[in-house]
């Protein structure tokens, strides 16, 4: 566990009811002129744009919308999109959606300059500066983007995706609205959940976990592991999921406090290069990641049963309880219908060392993990999963 830590966070964040409302009296504080509103047609279509679009509106300020942007984006798709935003003259950014979204929100924040943009950002994140004040509203309980200084993208030539971490793109605001993800589709929810649940038990059995990040990955592992099966099986289970919405923003701060380990570095080759959404990734991934950790996390693993078994408790050993954390994060993937194989996505033995050598680049994570991964190591991983 680290001795020294710190925790950058959001200026703000408004949740409960009418949240949203928030938005119309910050542009006005403010004094915006012109919002930009990052969002994308999936998100239009669902509905899900008005309730915020009408809180711009009725702040006064006119609007710019860019909703231009794919699913998993590769940097240059989210280069394209902020050269757009630049023109645009906006002085506020509203952005509505999930990680992708959020992430390409973030970036366009720093990138009103001439001096670099998203491809120098990857050889060089320190110098991003905050241009532009940001206001995330997730449509989806996962990514925890609302919360973090990370923008991730896909990088096409080394078929992998990655992370540009700064704290200047920390967003400003935040508005936590349970009905923007009332009426997500089940699979969504799923994978968007089990990717919070990720953040909250990486970050916690962390080889960086400090005081900081175990307030909030603990709290949010036990709302995720409690609420996550009913807020995606119920469209009208409203409590359960304001309380995933709550721990994917505790799944943020914590990965802002600390960091992942070992399931999202070795997820991102598969995002890269076979296009799996990020949460189907890492809820592949998490389990077996997490019996290879066991014997170096065992008594992390066992506090988080101490907390997060509502149940009656009849594990004694630290081992059973380790080994109980680890079945229900396997129940809880199996239960929510997300594959367990990487062969549903076409992905076969001789993708096996390609697989190896990108998720071996992802150093970053991987130095976070309590227990050393060797290439040996991770080759056997993803052989578990194939």
């Amino acid at each position: 566990m680290l001795t020294t830590y710190n925790l950058k966070m959001p200026h703000a964040v408004y949740g409960g009811d009418n949240a949203m409302d928030n938005i119309t009296d910050i542009l006005k504080a403010q004094g915006t002129k012109k919002v930009a509103m990052f969002t994308d047609k999936g998100i239009k279509a669902a509905g899900l744009f008005a309730p915020p679009e009408e809180a711009v509106k009725a702040a006064g300020a006119d609007y710019y919308v860019l909703d231009d942007l794919p699913a998993e984006p590769s940097y240059m798709a989210v280069q394209k999109l902020v050269d757009t935003f630049k023109e645009s003259g906006a002085d506020m950014i509203v952005a509505c959606g999930g990680g992708s979204v959020m992430d390409a929100a973030k970036l366009a924040s720093v990138l009103v300059t001439d001096e670099y943009g998203v491809k120098e950002l990857l050889d060089d994140p320190g110098r991003a500066k905050k241009c532009v004040p940001v206001i995330m509203i997730p449509t989806t309980a996962g990514t925890g983007a609302e919360v973090t200084p990370n923008a991730i993208v896909a990088v096409p030539e080394k078929e992998l995706k990655v992370g540009i971490v700064n704290p200047n793109m920390i967003p400003d605001h935040v508005i936590l609205d349970a009905r923007m993800i009332k009426n997500l589709p089940r699979k969504i929810a799923a994978a968007t959940g089990v990717d919070a649940l990720a953040h909250c038990i990486e970050c916690f059995t962390s080889a960086k976990a400090n005081p900081f990040s175990d307030l909030y990955a603990l709290e949010g592992l036990d709302l995720i592991l409690n609420n996550i099966e009913k807020a995606c099986d119920d469209p009208d289970a409203m409590t359960e999921k304001n309380r995933m919405q709550i721990a994917a923003y505790y799944g943020g701060l914590a990965i802002t406090a600390s960091g992942t380990t070992a399931v999202h570095a070795l997820s991102y080759p598969l995002g890269g290069k076979y296009h799996i959404a990020h949460g189907v990734s890492n809820a592949i991934l998490l389990a077996p990641v997490m019996r290879f950790n066991e014997p170096a996390c065992r008594e992390r693993l066992a506090a988080a049963y101490d907390r997060c078994c509502h149940e009656e408790k009849t594990c004694r050993t630290a081992e059973e309880k380790s080994a109980w954390i680890i079945l229900r994060l396997e129940e809880i993937v199996k239960h929510l219908d997300i594959p367990t194989s990487l062969k549903e996505f076409g992905v076969s033995e001789e993708d096996l060392e390609q697989l190896v050598e990108s998720g071996m680049q992802v150093q970053r994570l991987l130095v976070n993990n309590p227990r050393k991964v060797e290439p040996q190591d991770a080759r056997a991983i993803y052989k578990e999963v194939l």
